[in-house]
């Protein structure tokens, strides 16, 4: 089994209207995602959390990344088409318009 990295992408706009939300709808769009997570059973290596404040980190500093990354997730399959098909229908998708995700395959490492 290799594992893919998914990254979440949301624009600020649809961020600010899910930080106005209150605990009751917080709790609600999670059943979504429990749904989700139960379908993928162990494929699902890691939910992730959500992320913030991103840093685009060189040599010469660091500033705020212009990147819309809001999120995490592992998952485990036979191959790249096996993980995207894990992502149909996804939850994320139905937060808003240009709401993304990008699936990564992790690369095995010799040393």
């Amino acid at each position: 089994m290799t594992k893919f990295i998914v990254i979440y992408y949301m624009p600020a706009a649809v961020v600010a209207q899910m930080q106005s939300m209150t605990p009751e709808q917080m709790q609600a769009g999670m059943e979504p995602w429990m749904k989700w997570a139960e379908e993928c059973g162990d494929g699902l290596v890691d939910m992730g959390t959500p992320l913030s404040n991103g840093q685009n980190v060189s040599a010469s500093g660091s500033t705020p990344s212009k990147r819309e990354v809001t999120g995490f997730s592992i998952l485990q399959a036979e191959d790249m088409a096996a993980a995207q098909a894990m992502l149909t229908g996804h939850p994320h998708f139905g937060y808003g318009e240009g709401c993304e995700i990008e699936v990564h395959e992790s690369m095995p490492m010799s040393m």
